[in-house]
């Protein structure tokens, strides 16, 4: 993604024992690379996949990678960290199954003490739930928190997209509080329902949430369409924004839009990432 492009809206997973998918990921639109060692490989690749992916980041790569570990409840989690924290292509650690301040903490003290590379949290039960925003807080490497959806589903016996509204936006609340990024969505597994896609991705839009994780290449400018802001809201942004600024200059916090709209200062701040993500649009 470029520089001035907004915010990030997209990560692509790449399967840990497919390498010959790596450097295809890295080509794709994805704002970032997660390359997964775990669930997407079996027990029997843990091995090659870890090699894999280490020897793939002992080069700097063109845009942010991330691995996913393994759980540290599982036998694979010490040694994927041991083979990759130090890695000079390495941006990010995804970190599954957080239940706990302890789980980060112990996963910050195996990375570089410099701050290069840092810990992108994903939450899967109701217990981590519980705890989100002292998991969000438990150390500064934490960069994002998330939710992994599939595992919760499975815990709070989910049908459907109605029963996550409220974790959705516990974990919003909890990222916001604790200064963090708007967190992504989890993936969509349905690779041939677009549609489902994209208004799946509205409705968390809706709710806080930004950008979203996919797991095939053709998901993406599905995401990023759903995620961009229409023309009226970016007008409608613009203007709000144009009008607080004159209203600054003349020694007044507060202003009426032309139609009949009252704003002040404390809407800026939407108004500005929409802005931003506009940006996304010009730079396709």
């Amino acid at each position: 993604m470029l520089p001035d492009a907004g915010p990030p809206l997209t990560w692509l997973y790449v399967p840990g024992d497919r390498p010959d998918r790596f450097a295809k990921a890295l080509a794709s639109e994805a704002d970032h690379v997660i390359l997964d060692l775990e669930d997407s490989v079996a027990p029997s690749h843990k091995e090659m996949a870890r090699e894999a992916i280490r020897a793939f980041l002992e080069d700097a790569q063109p845009k942010p990678v991330q691995v996913r570990i393994n759980g540290l409840d599982s036998p694979w989690a010490a040694d994927d960290l041991a083979a990759i924290a130090s890695s000079p292509g390495l941006a990010g650690v995804r970190l599954p199954k957080v239940a706990s301040r302890s789980d980060v903490r112990s996963v910050a003290e195996a990375l570089p003490a410099d701050g290069s590379v840092r810990i992108h949290v994903l939450i899967e039960s109701a217990r981590g739930l519980e705890e989100a925003f002292q998991i969000a807080t438990a150390h500064h490497l934490v960069a994002s928190i998330a939710l992994g959806e599939a595992d919760l589903r499975s815990e709070l016996n989910v049908a459907d997209d109605r029963g996550l509204i409220w974790a959705r936006s516990r974990i919003v609340v909890a990222a916001r509080a604790a200064g963090l990024p708007a967190p992504a969505m989890s993936v969509y597994t349905d690779l041939d329902d677009d549609d489902g896609l994209a208004a799946s991705c509205r409705e968390g839009r809706s709710l806080g949430l930004l950008g979203r994780a996919a797991i095939h290449p053709r998901q993406l400018p599905v995401i990023v369409d759903a995620f961009l802001p229409s023309p009226a809201e970016v007008a409608d942004a613009s203007l709000l924004l144009e009008s607080l600024a004159t209203a600054r200059k003349a020694g007044r916090g507060s202003v009426v839009l032309p139609n009949g709209r009252f704003v002040d200062q404390a809407m800026a701040k939407r108004a500005t990432l929409l802005i931003q993500l506009d940006a996304r649009r010009r730079t396709r």
